[in-house]
């Protein structure tokens, strides 16, 4: 009853599909923390989406869960496979950018949250027009970086875009994080933009990610949650259990 998102998600695919509401029930198992910026609140309108056109043997396809999303709130490009330039607002521009490379990424999370409903009404576009030149640079990079398979490209496009971001959301540790790309010989910083979490992009194959998150505990403060994953692409995946 808390997850008022997901809810109001499932009312508009019910109505796009054109099911009556019914007796069925949705549970979302999630250990994500809301407001800090690991896309918590797409997951969860995405899987509800995505569970419902399953459940009614009407597979939604991304672009149509991502349009739904975006009657709810905006929301980011992790509901598409892959890697994708995706208009979160308006859901205008989607051009698929291809599979991210081997890479790993040292979470760096000092907790707290953003407000993403207080967030997303705030007027940011006469601050964005300053920083179109970074952008672009940023959006360059990017795309040579997935399009060579080169780690450090793309980790000279996500710091461009961390750093541009201060402007709008500044984050503390972001400075922290900048040091450490020496130290753990990182390829980058990524940022979330509308949360509080930042990553050391790594190249697994340059830098062992146990060593590296060994050494960004001793650097950071000890109120700072470290741990490694691996990068994926987006995009639903259909889990089944064995035991049910």
């Amino acid at each position: 009853p808390n997850l008022v998102k997901a809810k109001t998600a499932l009312h508009y695919g019910l109505e796009y599909l054109e099911l009556a509401d019914s007796s069925g029930r949705i549970l979302l198992n999630s250990d994500l923390p809301h407001g800090r910026g690991y896309g918590s609140s797409t997951a969860d309108i995405g899987a509800t989406l995505f569970a419902l056109g399953h459940a009614s043997e009407r597979a939604l396809q991304p672009a149509e869960v991502a349009h739904l999303a975006l009657r709810v709130e905006p929301t980011d490009g992790s509901l598409f496979p892959g890697w994708v330039l995706w208009d979160h607002r308006g859901g205008q521009i989607c051009e698929d950018l291809g599979a991210p490379p081997m890479l790993s990424v040292i979470v760096l999370d000092p907790g707290g949250k953003v407000d993403t409903i207080a967030y997303n009404q705030q007027a940011h576009e006469p601050i964005l027009r300053t920083l179109v030149s970074q952008h672009r640079e940023a959006f360059t990079l990017l795309q040579e970086g997935i399009k060579h398979g080169d780690a450090a490209t793309i980790g000279a496009a996500a710091t461009l875009s961390a750093v541009a971001h201060q402007a709008i959301l500044p984050n503390p540790l972001l400075e922290t994080a900048l040091r450490l790309i020496r130290d753990t010989r990182a390829a980058g910083v990524c940022r979330a933009h509308s949360g509080t979490i930042l990553g050391l992009l790594i190249d697994p194959h340059d830098t062992d990610i146990s060593d590296a998150c060994a050494l960004a505990r001793q650097l950071c403060p000890e109120t700072v949650n470290i741990y490694g994953l691996s990068v994926i692409g987006g995009g639903p995946r259909q889990l089944t259990s064995k035991t049910e």
